[in-house]
């Protein structure tokens, strides 16, 4: 529950005329004191990210085509829209990057290699 800009600024007006703690505040006007202690510093609210959440699918094919390896959080910077949206987006259409598709040195298997060791008999 959200509360209004007049209710804020009662109850910080009210602080300050009273000389009241955090705490006694919130317990005198029954909130909680990290929302008080919050309307001392800010007593707007934020307002909401303007970003898209959704992404045009032709564009994004488009988008591919020239930058392959690039980084979904570029693609979001490119298009305006969060990360996510890109990674829905790309999973949706079915589209993966793969690094490469060797497997990488260190996991490739080492030939077993056989003991010199000479045995005395």
């Amino acid at each position: 529950m959200s509360y209004s800009i007049d209710f804020r600024r009662k109850v910080i007006s009210t602080r300050e005329e009273e000389g009241l703690s955090i705490r006694e505040t919130a317990k005198q006007f029954r909130i909680g004191p990290a929302s008080v202690s919050r309307w001392i510093n800010q007593i707007a609210s934020k307002a909401s990210t303007t970003r898209q959440r959704k992404s045009d699918k032709s564009e994004l094919i488009k988008d591919v085509e020239p930058y392959p390896d690039a980084y979904q959080k570029e693609r979001a910077e490119r298009f305006g829209v969060c990360q996510k949206a890109i990674w829905q987006a790309l999973k949706k259409l079915g589209l993966t990057y793969k690094k490469n598709s060797m497997s990488s040195e260190s996991r490739r298997k080492r030939p077993a290699s056989i003991s010199t060791k000479k045995t005395t008999v």
